[in-house]
């Protein structure tokens, strides 16, 4: 693993569990400082909690629905307060919605929209400040396969990681001139909690799929958001690099 010059300050939405917990162990471990957020504060609490006693000052748990501008500015706020400011950000943060899309409802559609899409851009606005006046930062977003394939009866979700690439790639191009890389990472089928909803025949078939014949896990994902927030990819901005297994070619 390339380790870190100086200790960074890495955000990461959504990072309670899954791919987001496993990101920040990974920038954890390599002696970054990891904001860590979700709406629901149990497990990025402990997490934060376990972090600062091997390594205190070094983790911090803020409670915000980045859905919610003002929340997110406010996830913000402590951040910096705590740590200064936030070099790397990782958008991460989503809802799944399994559903035929006729029985999609406006709230349902507007949730999904504003855990996926919405939270990034409220987040890496408020981000892009900083880095734009210190000439220099990374953006990571976390789509999904669905996000470039279409998943049936994933309409909201696949429209939602769609716009997250699409964010990915027009963002770059306007930030690219003041240093600011802007990737996305889109995940295959990976084994996390909310693949669980999928149920464990779906899953083996799912697999089978495949060309590497197995579904993913959160830990590759995370291997691979290092990757792009090093200076190993300096050179690399706006593209949409697939952890899936050969799942889209």
């Amino acid at each position: 693993m390339e380790m870190p010059k100086s200790p960074r300050t890495v955000l990461i939405t959504g990072s309670g569990r899954g791919i987001g917990a496993a990101a920040a162990k990974k920038f954890w471990e390599a002696g970054d400082r990891v904001v860590l957020n979700a709406l629901h504060p149990e497990n990025i609490g402990a997490m934060a909690e376990k972090m600062n006693a091997l390594r205190p000052g070094s983790a911090l748990a803020v409670k915000a629905d980045v859905s919610d501008s003002r929340e997110a500015e406010r996830l913000f706020d402590e951040a910096e307060a705590a740590f200064g400011p936030v070099d790397i950000l990782i958008n991460n943060a989503a809802v799944s919605l399994i559903k035929l899309f006729q029985d999609i409802t406006d709230d349902e559609w507007r949730y999904v929209f504003g855990a996926g899409i919405d939270s990034a851009f409220y987040c890496s606005r408020r981000a892009a400040k900083g880095m734009i006046r210190r000439q220099g930062g990374v953006i990571l977003n976390v789509s999904s396969m669905w996000g470039q394939t279409g998943g049936s009866c994933e309409v909201a979700y696949s429209a939602a990681k769609g716009a997250v690439i699409a964010f990915t790639k027009a963002l770059a191009k306007e930030l690219g001139p003041s240093g600011i890389r802007v990737n996305c990472v889109s995940p295959g089928v990976i084994l996390t909690d909310m693949n669980k909803e999928l149920g464990e025949e779906a899953l083996r078939d799912l697999a089978e799929e495949a060309p590497l014949c197995r579904n993913g896990k959160p830990e590759e994902v995370a291997d691979m958001l290092y990757f792009l927030a090093s200076e190993n990819a300096a050179f690399v901005t706006g593209q949409v690099i697939g952890v899936n297994g050969g799942m889209v070619i």
